[in-house]
């Protein structure tokens, strides 16, 4: 699942038929998916519609200050290359949880970096149980930022919202369920740069869903690119607000999709990363 504004007015959820189809030949359908199964799916994303909306309402996203990345001020965006800079991305843990990294490099780099690492945890499973929200939040978004996003988190995914999503007020999936929600940036983009600033883009794919044999909520990929503002702050790159469209999106291909259980055996059993430009 997802936060943030969306301005293409849909979340990352995205339905087992896929959005504008094959462009090779018409848009393929999943075997053996009933019109109602396809219904409470609908229901689902419509949801996460309005969850997404209301957590950021009125937030907007800053174009920052200073120059743009590769030059002085006005200067266009470069295109950076993507091969990785092999530079360490990190000094070590943050402080509030342990979990999330902290200490980047005080440059486009490290903006970049930030960004990646902000918009896994952004979306992860995690961020939809209350007593590791707070943290999460309080780790990536600047301090006074993050009481005001901690508290429209909280109302967005309240005990209604998560029951929709099959979890129960503490954000778990039913016994013998598993909820998926694993981002993996594919790249990075700085728009805007400065020492105090920085916007940067995140191209992203990752899995979503509930895994298991009675599931209306199947685990299914999508793509995504997030947008974070960032602000230099305490020493550290920290959220100031953040957003998110769909895409750029490749073909899918016809490959056969693993059964419920190897998805949560999958998500169980390999751990995460930490990235880097």
């Amino acid at each position: 699942m997802s936060l943030g504004d969306d301005h293409d007015g849909q979340t990352r959820t995205r339905l087992p038929e896929g959005n504008t189809g094959d462009p090779y030949g018409a848009p393929r359908r999943s075997p053996g998916r009933s019109g109602r199964s396809l219904a409470v799916v609908v229901g689902v994303v419509a949801v996460l519609i309005a969850a997404i909306a209301f957590a950021n309402r009125g937030n907007e996203t800053p174009t920052g200050s200073g120059s743009s990345p590769g030059g002085g001020p006005g200067a266009p965006a470069g295109t950076a290359p993507t091969a990785a800079t092999g530079t360490r991305p990190v000094t070590g843990k943050n402080t509030v949880n342990g979990t999330l990294a902290a200490g980047f490099a005080h440059d486009e780099q490290g903006a970049q970096s930030a960004a990646a690492n902000y918009a896994v945890a952004l979306v992860s499973a995690d961020i939809l149980k209350p007593d590791r929200r707070g943290g999460i939040v309080r780790a990536m978004f600047a301090a006074d930022t993050a009481g005001e996003m901690e508290a429209k988190l909280d109302k967005a995914y309240s005990k209604e919202f998560l029951g929709k999503l099959g979890l129960d007020a503490r954000g778990n999936a039913a016994s013998g369920m598993t909820y998926v929600s694993r981002t993996a940036p594919v790249g990075t983009k700085v728009t805007r740069y400065s020492a105090e600033a920085a916007t940067v883009e995140v191209w992203c794919t990752g899995v979503f869903g509930t895994a298991g044999v009675s599931s209306t909520n199947p685990v299914t990929n999508d793509w995504f690119t997030m947008t974070l503002a960032l602000r230099w702050t305490d020493g550290d790159w920290k959220v100031d607000s953040f957003s998110q469209k769909e895409g750029p999106a490749p073909v899918n291909t016809d490959r056969t999709a693993s059964d419920a259980d190897a998805i949560a055996k999958a998500v169980q059993e390999f751990g995460g990363f930490t990235y880097a430009r």
